[in-house]
């Protein structure tokens, strides 16, 4: 099945985003949307694709569930190969697809096909398992990488996740009592849901400028 992208952004950014999504929400969901919308609103070019279990539910109206995050690796390098992309590319992905984004981004970097990463909502574990670490390879991760997190998301709240040991190439952006969509309850933090999305599309441009020029 080809790959099948979905663009925004000018074509002469100063770098592109291959963003990858979630293990529940397809490529054209709201959270997607409205991430590629404030990536594309700072300048930047922003792909979105699918894997192909959630291309199959599209097509036959099925609610197939994911295979395990590492089974999609190769399924993320045949996008890559499929967009050929000139210029700076950064991969990475809403949830799951930042997880395996992250899982082949050290292979990349060094071959010098990519200049970064970018996970928004990393799962560091899964819902009410926080002893079922998914950062071992994070731990010496070389390739320049930032996570936009919520500080109470339920895949790894700032609590959890200031006691990991993560490579000092990954910076960490919070964002007030959002969740794993950086949603906050509004009377608790002040913010709103578009504060964040902003404050993040912002954060994500500040990023690319310093590793692309």
């Amino acid at each position: 099945m080809p790959t099948e992208f979905l663009e925004l952004g000018p074509k002469a950014a100063s770098a592109t985003i291959l963003f990858a999504h979630g293990a529940g929400a397809p490529m054209d969901s709201p959270a997607m949307t409205a991430i590629a919308n404030a990536l594309a609103e700072q300048g930047l070019r922003v792909v979105r694709f699918e894997f192909s279990y959630m291309a199959t539910r599209r097509t036959e109206g099925t609610r197939k569930p994911p295979p395990r995050a590492e089974k999609l690796n190769s399924e993320y390098l045949a996008a890559i190969e499929a967009l050929q992309v000139e210029g700076p590319l950064i991969i990475g992905g809403k949830s799951m697809g930042g997880r395996v984004a992250s899982m082949i981004a050290d292979e990349l970097f060094d071959a010098d096909r990519i200049a970064g990463l970018l996970c928004v909502g990393y799962p560091f574990h899964p819902i009410g398992k926080p002893e079922k670490l998914r950062t071992e390879h994070l731990k010496h991760l070389r390739t320049p990488t930032l996570i936009c997190q919520g500080t109470r998301d339920q895949f790894g709240s700032k609590d959890e996740v200031s006691a990991y040991a993560l490579s000092s190439g990954i910076q960490l952006n919070w964002f007030e009592d959002g969740d794993h969509d950086l949603k906050p309850r509004k009377r608790v933090s002040g913010f709103t849901h578009a504060d964040h999305i902003t404050s993040m599309g912002t954060a994500v441009s500040e990023w690319v400028e310093g590793l692309v020029g």
